[in-house]
C-alpha cells in the first residue's frame, strides 16, 4: 500500500462524516456552507479558510458555516474526498501552489481535474533566511558554499512549495538542484527551530511564519522570491534584483466538488467576490502579509493547467 493510500484510509471516516451532512442540507447553497483545510490547524491553508469564515459569517454573506481539516499528504486527502462529493455546492476547499505540488510529487491518484475551479484569491512569496549568527550576509554569500558544494548547505523549509523554491533558486544558482540536501518540516516553526539548532543552515518560508523571528533578531532574511520588495519590508532585496531569476508565488484559491451546475459555480464565484469586498477580508490581507491576486472563469482554468505543467517541470529537473 502507499504512502498516500494509507494516509486515504487513515482519514476516511472523519471525511465521510462531514460530506454525508453537508449534502443533506437542501437547495440554498448558502445556508449551511462546509470549509475544508487540506491540513491540520494553524497552517496557512486553515488560516484562509478561518478568515474566509470570519468574513462571511460577519456580513451575513453565509448562514452557517463549519471549516473542517483534512489533512494528509501534502493536502491531497483532501483534494481525494472533495473529489468523491459530487454536486455537493455546499462545500469548498481551499488549495493552492503547495498541493499542485503534493500531487505530482506524491503521484497521487487524484487532480485538479477532479473538481471544480472557482478562484484564485490571494498570493505570498517566500523569503530566505538564515540564522542571525549565520556567516552568511547576502545570497552572493551563500551561494558561493553552496555552488562549491552543494550538500554543505542544508536547507529547510514548512512543505512542498518551499522546496519548490529552493529548487528554482538552485537553478537559478547554478547548482544542480538534484544534489540538494533537504530537511522537510511539517510547518514554518520546525523550520525556524532546524536553524537555530544548526540542523540547518538556511530556509524558505513564507514571510508570515518567520517575520517575528526576524523582528527578534533571531533570523537574518537574505532575499523574498517576488517580483518585487513587499510592502511594509521593502528593506529585502527580491532575489531578481541581487541576480537570481527566481518568482514563484505561492497563491491560495478556491475549489468546489465536481458535477455542480454552472449556475452554481456562478454562485461560489459570487459568494469569493463578495468576501474580498468585506472590511474583515481586506484586514486578513494586511495581518497575513497577503497579496491580491484574484482570478476566475477561464482565465483561472488555464492558470491551473500552466501551473501542474510549469511544476512537473521544475519536479523533472530536481530529477523527482
Amino acid at each position: 500500500m502507499t504512502a498516500w493510500a494509507i494516509c486515504a484510509v487513515a482519514i476516511v471516516g472523519v471525511a465521510t462524516a462531514f460530506s454525508i451532512q453537508a449534502a443533506d442540507e437542501g437547495e440554498d447553497i448558502r445556508a449551511n456552507m462546509t470549509f475544508i483545510a487540506p491540513a491540520g490547524p494553524g497552517g496557512g491553508w486553515d488560516t484562509f479558510m478561518r478568515e474566509m469564515q470570519q468574513a462571511d459569517t460577519t456580513n451575513n454573506l453565509v448562514g452557517n458555516v463549519q471549516v473542517v481539516n483534512v489533512p494528509g499528504a501534502a493536502g491531497t486527502i483532501g483534494l481525494g474526498r472533495l473529489s468523491t462529493m459530487e454536486g455537493n455546492a455546499s462545500t469548498i476547499m481551499v488549495t493552492g501552489t503547495g498541493l499542485v505540488a503534493g500531487v505530482e510529487q506524491l503521484d497521487a491518484p487524484v487532480s485538479h481535474d477532479d473538481v471544480t475551479p472557482i478562484a484564485r484569491v490571494v498570493e505570498e512569496y517566500d523569503v530566505v533566511v538564515v540564522p542571525a549568527d549565520s556567516p552568511y550576509n547576502t545570497l552572493d554569500d551563500l551561494v558561493a558554499d553552496w555552488q562549491e558544494d552543494p550538500r554543505s548547505i542544508v536547507w529547510t523549509g514548512g512543505g512542498s512549495f518551499d522546496q519548490l523554491v529552493v529548487s528554482e533558486f538552485a537553478i537559478a544558482a547554478d547548482v544542480d538542484p538534484a544534489q540538494i540536501a533537504y530537511l522537510p518540516n511539517s510547518g514554518g516553526g520546525e523550520a525556524t527551530q532546524s536553524l537555530i539548532t544548526g540542523t540547518a543552515q538556511a530556509a524558505t518560508s513564507g514571510y508570515r511564519d518567520v517575520s517575528d523571528q526576524i523582528d527578534a533578531g533571531r533570523l537574518k532574511a537574505l532575499g523574498v522570491a517576488a517580483p518585487e520588495p513587499m510592502e511594509g519590508v521593502e528593506e529585502i532585496p527580491t532575489l531578481i534584483d541581487q541576480g537570481y531569476d527566481v518568482d514563484l508565488a505561492n497563491w491560495r484559491a478556491v475549489v468546489a466538488p465536481p458535477g455542480i451546475t454552472d449556475e452554481e459555480r456562478e454562485e461560489l464565484t459570487q459568494l469569493v467576490r463578495e468576501t474580498i469586498e468585506t472590511p474583515e477580508w481586506q484586514d486578513a490581507v494586511d495581518r497575513n502579509s497577503w497579496a491580491e491576486a484574484y482570478m476566475d472563469g477561464p482565465e483561472f482554468d488555464q492558470f491551473l493547467k500552466d501551473e501542474r505543467d510549469r511544476i512537473a517541470g521544475l519536479y523533472q529537473e530536481m530529477g523527482m
